[in-house]
């Protein structure tokens, strides 16, 4: 194989790296939830995921945030509140919003994911400089950036 020399190429198999990236976290992820037997998908974890980081998030910004459609959201939202992990609350600054907060249920779950996510991330990061990751990480950003202007 010949090494990919301009910068349109290397930025296309950067875009196919980075697919394939988040489709393995994801498969090692779900492997983990099918041996423990928890019932419950990966959309869902996310979600309780991003409510762990930043909790009475709206809607929107959960879909923005997953680049899912609002009412995909509503319906993993629903889901979530029917399983009593999370709470559904109409945002006091603007009443069409409706912010979302994790339940007691819904943070234990989570925290019990932590190790996983540890194992995950170790893993997938053993060899590679940190220097690297930060680096990487600044590339991608940077591209997203100049895709929205």
């Amino acid at each position: 194989m010949e090494p990919i020399l301009n910068k349109v190429d290397l930025a296309r198999e950067l875009g196919r790296e980075t697919a394939e990236l988040r489709n393995e976290l994801r498969q090692f992820l779900q492997k983990k939830i099918k041996e423990s037997n928890w019932d419950i998908s990966f959309e869902l974890l996310e979600i309780l995921g991003l409510l762990y980081k930043r909790d009475g998030m709206i809607q929107q910004e959960i879909a923005d945030i997953l680049i899912k459609d609002k009412s995909s959201v509503t319906y993993l939202i629903t889901n979530l509140v029917k399983r009593d992990l999370v709470e559904r609350t109409e945002d006091q600054t603007d009443r069409r919003n409706k912010q979302i907060f994790l339940k007691a249920k819904g943070r234990e779950l989570i925290q019990q994911l932590g190790p996983w996510v540890e194992e995950l991330y170790t893993k997938a990061t053993q060899g590679i400089p940190v220097e690297n990751i930060a680096l990487a990480l600044a590339i991608a950003r940077k591209m997203n950036e100049n895709l929205k202007l």
